[in-house]
Formats: C-alpha cells, sequence, structure tokens
C-alpha cells in the first residue's frame, strides 16, 4: 500500500488491563516522534471504542499529551483510559450502511490511519473493518494491536497485559499459600482464577514453583475436561501431604457434557459476541469438597484485581506494551495494513522478543490454548516448562507515583 497522508484514531475495546494504556502511550509516542517528517499529522482517540467513533466523541490525542509527565502517567495508570466497548461489527455485506456512516466520519476528521486496541473480539472488529474497506473505495491503514490478559490469541508467543496479570496472580497465590499454612486444622482453598476458553492465567499461580518450590498443590485448566471424582480424589492425597491444601481453578472448567463446573451459580447472561458471563466455579467447588470431605473450605474468587492492579504491574509487561504501540505506528507509516502487531520470542536466555505484524484474519476468532506440553499427564497440574515459559513475563517492578499513600492515575 502506498503511503497515505492523513490522521489517524486510535480505541480501545474489550475487558482492560493494567498495561492496555502503556500501549496507548506507545501509539501516542510513535505518532509524536514522526510529527513534521511522518504521514500522521495528529492522532484522535476515540471515546469506548468503535461505538465512541459512531457518535464523533473523539479526543485530539496529539494536543492533549503535551509532556513526558502525562505520558508517563498513562502508562501506570489501569483500565481503559479512553474507556471501552464490546460492539459486535456486522458481517461486510449483511449492514453497509452501517459502515458507510463509520466511513463518513473517517472522511470528516481525514482519518486514513486505523489503530484498535484489544484482544480477539477486538481483532474481529479490524478484520471486518479491513474486509470493507479492501473492497470499497477508501484508502486506509487498519492496525491490530493487541491487548488481552487472557494471552489466547494466536500467532504471538503472548500479549500485553497477560503479564501483568501473571504477576499478579503468581504473587496473590504465594501469598494465600502462607496464610493458609499457619494452621494445623485440615483445609482446603480455592481459588478461582479468568480464563473462559484458556487456562494461561491459572498456570500462572505454579510459577512459583521455579522461583522457591512454593506453588498451589493442585492446578486445572478448561484445556482438560473436569471430573469431579479425580478432583476429590486428588484433594485427598494432598490432604495426606500436609493439612493446608491450595488449589488454583480456571473459571471456565466444563464437564464431560459441556456444562461449565460453576453454571448453577451464574446468570447465564451473555456479551454481545455471545460470551457467557462466568462466575462461581470456586464457590460451587467449596460446596463440592464440603459436602464431600467434610472439612473446612474457602473459596476466593480473585476477581477484577487480576486485570486492574496496577502497583504489581510486571515492568517487562509495561515496557513491551509501549514498545508494541510503537511498532503498529511504525508498521503503519511502513504501510503494512489489516494486520495484527506479534511478539516473536528470538530466545529465552537472554528473553527477547521482536515484533512482527501478521494477517488479521488468520489471528480473529480463533483460541491459542495452552500447549500441551505445559499440562501434567493427569491434568492437575502446570510443568515446569510451562513455568518457565511464564517467568520472563512477570519479571521487574515497575515503580509507580504516588500521592498522600496512594497511586497517580491519569484521568482522560
Amino acid at each position: 500500500m502506498k503511503q497515505l497522508i492523513g490522521n489517524a484514531v486510535v480505541g480501545q475495546s474489550g475487558g482492560p488491563t493494567a498495561a492496555i494504556n502503556a500501549t496507548l502511550a506507545g501509539v501516542i509516542r510513535g505518532v509524536s516522534e514522526q510529527l513534521g517528517t511522518g504521514s500522521i499529522t495528529t492522532l484522535y482517540g476515540m471515546r469506548n471504542g468503535v461505538e465512541g467513533l459512531m457518535q464523533e466523541r473523539l479526543i485530539n490525542l496529539s494536543e492533549y499529551f503535551d509532556t513526558e509527565e502525562k505520558l508517563a502517567l498513562l502508562e501506570h495508570t489501569p483500565a481503559a483510559a479512553l474507556g471501552s466497548c464490546r460492539k459486535k461489527l456486522p458481517k461486510p455485506g449483511e449492514n453497509d450502511a452501517f459502515y458507510e456512516a463509520m466511513i463518513a466520519v473517517f472522511r470528516k476528521y481525514n482519518i486514513r490511519y486505523f489503530f484498535y486496541i484489544g484482544g480477539n473480539d477486538s481483532m474481529d472488529t479490524v478484520a471486518k473493518l479491513s474486509a470493507y474497506t479492501s473492497a470499497h473505495d477508501y484508502e486506509m491503514v487498519i492496525l491490530g494491536v493487541p491487548k488481552t490478559i487472557d494471552n489466547d490469541l494466536v500467532g504471538t508467543d503472548h500479549t500485553p497485559g497477560f503479564g501483568s496479570a501473571a504477576k499478579y496472580i503468581a504473587v496473590t497465590t504465594q501469598e494465600i499459600i502462607r496464610d493458609c499454612a499457619v494452621y494445623q486444622i485440615p483445609a482446603v482453598t480455592v481459588i478461582e482464577i479468568m480464563g473462559r476458553d484458556a487456562g494461561w492465567l491459572t498456570a500462572a499461580s505454579a510459577i512459583g514453583r521455579v522461583v522457591n518450590g512454593i506453588a498451589p498443590d493442585l492446578v486445572y485448566l478448561p484445556e482438560r475436561t473436569f471430573d469431579l471424582q479425580a478432583f476429590f480424589r486428588d484433594i485427598r492425597a494432598a490432604l495426606k501431604r500436609h493439612p493446608n491444601v491450595v488449589i488454583a481453578v480456571s473459571e471456565g472448567l466444563r464437564f464431560a457434557d459441556g456444562h461449565y463446573v460453576g453454571e448453577g451459580t451464574q446468570t447465564g447472561a451473555t456479551d454481545a459476541f455471545g460470551h457467557a458471563y462466568l462466575a462461581g466455579t470456586g464457590k460451587a467447588l467449596e460446596f463440592a469438597v464440603k459436602a464431600e470431605i467434610g472439612c473446612k473450605v474457602r473459596s476466593i474468587e480473585l476477581n477484577l484485581p487480576q486485570r486492574c492492579a496496577a502497583h504489581l504491574a510486571s515492568e517487562t509487561d509495561l515496557a513491551e506494551s509501549v514498545a508494541t504501540g510503537k511498532a503498529a505506528v511504525q508498521a503503519a507509516l511502513a504501510g503494512v495494513s489489516r494486520c495484527m502487531i506479534t511478539a516473536q520470542r528470538v530466545s529465552d536466555e537472554p528473553y527477547r522478543i521482536e515484533y512482527v505484524p501478521k494477517d488479521v484474519s488468520q489471528i480473529a476468532n480463533r483460541i491459542r490454548y495452552v500447549d500441551d506440553a505445559f499440562i501434567n499427564a493427569e491434568g492437575n497440574h502446570v510443568t515446569d516448562e510451562c513455568c518457565r515459559y511464564l517467568l520472563p513475563l512477570i519479571s521487574g517492578e515497575a515503580f509507580c507515583s504516588y500521592e498522600n499513600g496512594l497511586p497517580k492515575h491519569l484521568i482522560l
């Protein structure tokens, strides 16, 4: 594609993370560094993703971020500073009026570069918009910029946002294990961790095993069918070893018949993409263990802090998130379009990655599951190889600024 001259727009979509604003900062930095020499004149931010774009709720980010202090603060601010949405675009050909209305906004603001920061559903948006604009008369560079704590995007070694969530889970699990170890009364603690289809986050609970030898007794991922009787056997075996058993489970665990383990405690509500709102797996297993084994049992749902605990962010994750945003701008200026920026691991020791654009149509609506080699034969834990893969992603402490004892955040 020839190099286009015009303005750019960036948006954030889907569930927020502790690093999604660092990626936004990377896009802003990339555009700022080329001003006067490149092809992007102004960078706009769309509030609440494509929904805000259609309503022309735009903010001039080139104008707003006029100091390094603002950008640095943005990098350490959790959640999506521009706001988010879960808007599912129609398939090209089903509702041309929708796309023509979107292109009318692009024309009005002379937008020739579109950056969308998000996960799997956001890449669906990028793929559909790419398909429509490629078949119609509007030249535009469209790039997906990855973000998801679930780490379930295919074609990339890992996703920005995952490392910080994994660090929070690994640290919190270590603290829970120590808390549970103070008593000699037989007890089971079930930690419920996010992950509908892929168990990467739950796998992170075990990272301590290759650091200090401390990890949950059992780890269950949605990549394996959950068997309640095998679960009870595993617990009884663990209780014979020591009285305080800690178990990490993914919220998306399913029985052999396809039903979610926590289905009885869920509302049945779904989002715009048809995904069920999951919660209650830990509580369901708490009740089941209490009824079957009769020992003291508690469940802990880590919930939203997994994705918004910026005070415990991974320095590596934030640095890579900024670099991903900058790489997207560089790729766009080089004429790359209809792609997602991926991270390719070049080496483990020393840990190093490279950024490579890949066709977004080969990424959207696909799921990257935890590798078989990362799950033990019994399906009740992860391997050391898995922990070693995860370890570099949580490396380093990202120290944020504090004011009167509380972290400082930037509010757009």
